[in-house]
């Protein structure tokens, strides 16, 4: 044989080894699992990095293990007090079991959509507008709950579900609106009416304090017309009460009491007109 055709031989020979190797040769990313098949048969998930895989008798398909964020459009609802609305939400899940996501569903991103929007609905239509308003963390926790446990089977991990957005027809908006003020509303007459009690306690004990001391009630009449003779600069006529001049006529009283008794001719001075002077 030529010499020239075993080298051409050889040639090719080296250049299909090197085709098949590099053929073989796959990679896959750090947060990625390669799931290999050779012929239709599942061998199992490999990486992250390099490795060798069968050329042209096998498939790799590769799964991203990275949080999915996933935004469930707008849904109708009707919920249990008859009411209409419209609901979106975003659910985040991520892949745990790389071979049950492509071999037990053929996509595992819109089955999980799908579940998430039947989901959505049955939870929703099952609440109260004002459980839905208000209870927004329990309803969150409900519907992750029944979602995880039907995307389980497919190698989906769901680790929250979270409502953005409840719009509510304009005459619900309306009445709501009304509602919320009528509240207020209350809650301010409320308050005036507490203020009004605490403050009426308040002056009856000062009234009960005032009226047990008669100096304190005079201290409090002279401090009104200051601030009355401070803020008008007018003539102002007031009745003078009695409790402000009884000390007086008192301490008057006691000061004629202790006065002493007059000789004799001074009393019949006192006694009457008729008394005669003593002769020179």
């Amino acid at each position: 044989m030529d010499s020239s055709f075993i080298g051409v031989l050889i040639g090719i020979i080296l250049v299909v080894l090197i085709f098949l190797f590099f053929s073989a040769i796959r990679i896959v990313q750090q947060y990625e699992r390669g799931v290999i098949f050779v012929l239709g048969r599942l061998i199992g998930a490999k990486g992250p990095g390099l490795f060798l895989v069968p050329p042209f008798i096998s498939r790799m398909v590769k799964v991203d293990l990275r949080i999915v964020t996933l935004n469930v459009p707008p849904q109708e609802v009707i919920s249990r007090d008859n009411v209409t609305i419209k609901v979106n939400a975003v659910v985040y899940f991520y892949v745990i079991n790389p071979e049950f996501a492509i071999t037990n569903v053929i996509n595992f991103v819109q089955a999980t959509t799908q579940i998430a929007q039947t989901t959505l609905r049955n939870v929703l239509g099952q609440s109260d507008l004002d459980e839905l308003l208000s209870q927004r963390t329990k309803i969150n926790q409900e519907l992750q709950t029944i979602i995880d446990e039907h995307t389980e089977r497919w190698g989906v991990k769901v680790t929250a579900v979270e409502i953005k957005d409840v719009e509510l027809p304009v005459t619900m908006q309306r009445a709501m609106a009304k509602q919320a003020e009528a509240e207020r509303e209350k809650r301010a007459k409320i308050i005036h009416a507490q203020g009004e009690l605490q403050a009426s306690a308040q002056l009856a004990e000062a009234a009960q304090v005032i009226g047990s001391q008669s100096s304190a009630l005079q201290l409090r009449y002279l401090q009104t017309l200051t601030e009355i003779a401070v803020e008008k600069n007018s003539t102002i006529i007031f009745p003078l009460p009695m409790d402000i001049i009884q000390p007086f006529l008192s301490s008057l009283d006691q000061k004629a009491a202790s006065r002493p008794a007059p000789v004799d001719g001074a009393r019949d001075v006192q006694g009457n007109g008729n008394a005669q002077l003593p002769p020179r």
